[in-house]
Formats: C-alpha cells, structure tokens, sequence
C-alpha cells in the first residue's frame, strides 16, 4: 500500500468526522430530532470530537452541543453528567476566537436552565475563564461570555456574587463602552441581572462606574426598555438624583435627560423617579437654571413623569411645578423650545391629574388652549365626588367657569355644561354673570305689600 493510498485512508476518516458533526448541529436546530439524537448516544460522541485534532470539528461539536443543551434542561443536565464542562473550560483558554464563541454558547445553553445547572458551571471554573474572554480582541467572543455570565448571574443573588467575585462587572462596564450595539445591550443585561438580587450587588453596580454610561446610552435612540430598567435596578436613579443636586448648569443636563428618558418607558419606571425624590430635584432645575435649553429638559422629563395616571400627575403638582410651567410657556422672554416643552408639559400633566387644588389656579390664569384642559378635568372629577364640588362653589371655581367665554357647540362649551349639571339650577344662576344685576333690578321693580 502506497504512502498516498494510507493518507487517504485518514482524510476519509476525518471527511467523515466532519459531515457526521455538521449534519449531527443541523438535526439539533429541529425539535422533532432531539429525542433520536440523545436516544443514539450524540453526547458521548460529541464529547469525543471537542478533543478531535481538527478545529473546525471542534468548534461545530461545540455548536451542535449547545443546541442540544438549550433544547431542555435534560439535555443540559446530561452536558453535565458527561463531564463535558471541564473539557470545555480548559478548551475555552486555550483556542481560537470561533472555538470559543462555541463554548461560551455551551455554557450559556447549560446555565440558562436552572440554578443548579449554573452552579454546576460556577464549579467546574468557568468563571474565571469567562471572565478573560471579556477582554478578548474580538466582540463576538465578549458577547458570548456576556451572555453566559447573565445567565449565570440571574438566578439568584448567590450566583451573582460569584461573578462579581469572579472580577466581571469592571469588565462588563467596560463592554458598555464598546461601539458595537449588540455586546452593549448584552452587558447591560448582564449587569441588569447581577444587580437586582440585591441593594448590596446594585451598589457594586453603581461603584464601578456604570450608571453614567448606561445613561448616555439611555439618550441613543437605540436604546431599549431594559436599559432603563437596569438604571433603576442599580440604584443609578438616585445616584443621578444626587448627581444633579450637587451640580449647577450644563453638567445637571445629561441626568435630567436620562431621568426623562427612565420616566417615559412606563409607568412603574416613573414611579421609580417619583419614589426617589425626583420630581422637586428637576422642579428646582425648572426654577433655578438660568440657561433655556436646561430650563426646557427640566419641563420635558417632568411631563414624562406627570403623563401615566393620576397618581404621577398629583406627584409632580403638589410641587408647585404647573405654575411654573405655564409661567415659562407664557413668558416672552422663554425661547421657543422652551415654551414647547413647557407647553406640552402642562398638557401632559393637566390630562391626568385630579388633584383639584392644583387646578384651580389655572381657571384663572391659563390661555385657552390650556383652559379647556383644565375644565376638562374639573368635568371629569366633579361629577364623582361630592366635597369637590361643594369646595368648587365655596372657593370661587363654580363662578370663575360660568365666566369662560366659550364657543357654542365647542368642547369647553360641552367641559363646562358638564360642571354645571352637577349643581342645582338656581345655584348655577346665582353664579353666572350679571346675575346680581337681575336680583338688583327685581329689586327695584318689587313692590312690598302695604300693611
């Protein structure tokens, strides 16, 4: 047998490796073949071909491993229980970037399940090595460990602990820093889920630097929900907070912008904002702030707060803050954006509060297009509850309306129609104008029996 004849024999055996293993990670995406697959033994020969000389056989033995460990948690368990992690951890040090981003799938597939199965790779040192992969050159292989390392990281607080104990969140919060979107939200998540377990894990969060990145990613308008939610899981709403109270002029904008931007994705998040003593920070920077353009953020992200119910709304009004808007909105001297924003600010909190206090400076004082919102409300309140519409007759409301000047068949004319068949008719009469004017001239014109 020739030489050439004998090395033939050989690069079938490995042409062989190479389909079995290719067609074996393609049978893996399809539901319907797992059960076969694990039926035939797939994970002990599988384990063979991670050592196989080749590396592509390698890294696609990998691959079809992590499919078959993210199918179910049995799947993984058995990932497990052939003693395959410690093979993977060791290869993870040592191989190529597409070799890893395989293995970190692995590990991730395996991890997501359960806390046991994440401990299982916490105990076989997969930490560490991830953790290394984080500063890999390649932003594939760091998204890869991210990825794990979340998984690990969101069962509980104890696993946590083990990945920041294991040196990941500085690495994380460096990934943050990385232009490519995929490998920042990626971190995000990552220190999202090692931050809720605790006040104690969030600090640590917060400690190496995170919040101020994830705020100017919060500004991108990439940015996604979980982003903020991360903001608010790391305690980074109250650092923020703090952050503006301690700070006067441009340096105030990016965090009242970011608390705006928290607010605005929903209502729990801008309860988060409220919670954290948020409202009467951004209501002095509505004050205080000489320059427009910080003026207007202010008046922005306070209508992004105020704008989800009535509880939001009461929130920001019981600081004062609508008077201060409308003040801005009317005020020549306000630059046209800030009227905007002020504008809308005003619109967003009128259309939810029912604190009726607040209110009733405006019958007085607001142009048209923001009195109609103002009676509005009234129309909505009144009707439902019986000492507001005593203390709206007491304290001048009921008369001040039957003063608006409306348009017949406009939707004021309907707000205030609305108020008045709350009251008694003779009520409403006595309040309307000119009204004393009739009594004086009944007056006049009345004739007293003689006695």
């Amino acid at each position: 047998m020739s030489q050439r004849q004998v090395l033939q024999v050989f690069e079938q055996y490995q042409k062989a490796r190479t389909q079995f293993v290719q067609m074996v990670a393609e049978l893996a995406t399809r539901p319907q073949n797992i059960e076969t697959l694990q039926n035939a033994g797939v994970m002990s020969l599988l384990r063979t071909l991670l050592l196989d000389v080749v590396p592509t056989i390698q890294q696609t033995a990998a691959l079809a491993l992590g499919r078959l460990a993210n199918y179910n948690d049995d799947l993984a368990e058995a990932v497990v229980k052939c003693d395959i992690l410690p093979q993977l951890v060791y290869s993870l040090a040592e191989q190529n970037r597409f070799y890893k981003k395989a293995a970190a799938f692995v590990l991730r597939a395996v991890g997501k399940h359960s806390p046991q199965l994440a401990q299982a790779i916490v105990d076989c040192g997969a930490l560490d090595t991830l953790v290394i992969c984080l500063e890999d050159f390649d932003p594939g292989v760091k998204e890869a460990a991210a990825w794990a390392l979340r998984y690990i990281a969101r069962h509980n607080a104890e696993l946590s602990q083990a990945v920041v104990d294991a040196g990941a969140v500085p690495l994380l919060v460096l990934c943050i820093q990385e232009p490519e979107i995929a490998l920042k939200r990626i971190a995000a998540s990552a220190l999202s889920d090692i931050a809720k377990h605790s006040p104690e894990l969030a600090q640590t969060v917060v400690d190496a630097g995170a919040v101020a990145h994830l705020a100017q990613m919060i500004l991108n308008p990439d940015a996604k929900l979980k982003l903020s939610q991360l903001v608010v899981n790391a305690g980074g709403v109250a650092a923020v907070i703090d952050c503006i109270g301690s700070c006067k002029g441009n340096t105030r904008l990016p965090g009242i912008m970011m608390l705006g931007y928290v607010a605005a994705h929903s209502e729990n998040l801008a309860m988060a904002v409220i919670i954290s003593k948020g409202v009467p920070q951004l209501s002095v920077c509505l004050s205080e702030e000489p320059e427009d353009h910080i003026k207007a953020a202010a008046a922005w992200a306070l209508g992004q707060i105020g704008r989800h119910t009535p509880e939001h709304a009461r929130a920001v009004a019981v600081t004062n803050t609508l008077p201060v808007l409308l003040s801005l909105y009317m005020s020549t001297e306000s630059s046209e954006d800030l009227q905007v924003k002020s504008k809308k600010a005003i619109k967003n909190i009128l259309q939810k509060c029912t604190y009726l206090p607040a209110l009733e400076p405006f019958l007085y004082d607001a142009p048209p297009n923001i009195l109609k919102h103002v009676v509005g409300q009234f129309s909505k309140v009144l009707p439902h509850d019986s000492k507001a519409r005593r203390l709206f007759v007491t304290s001048g409301g009921l008369k001040k309306v039957q003063e608006i000047k409306a348009e017949p068949g406009s939707l004021l004319q309907e707000y205030i129609n609305s108020i008045n068949s709350c009251y008694p008719e003779e009520i409403v009469r006595y309040y309307s104008p000119g009204y004393s004017d009739t009594l004086l001239q009944r007056v006049d014109s009345y004739q007293p029996l003689n006695n």
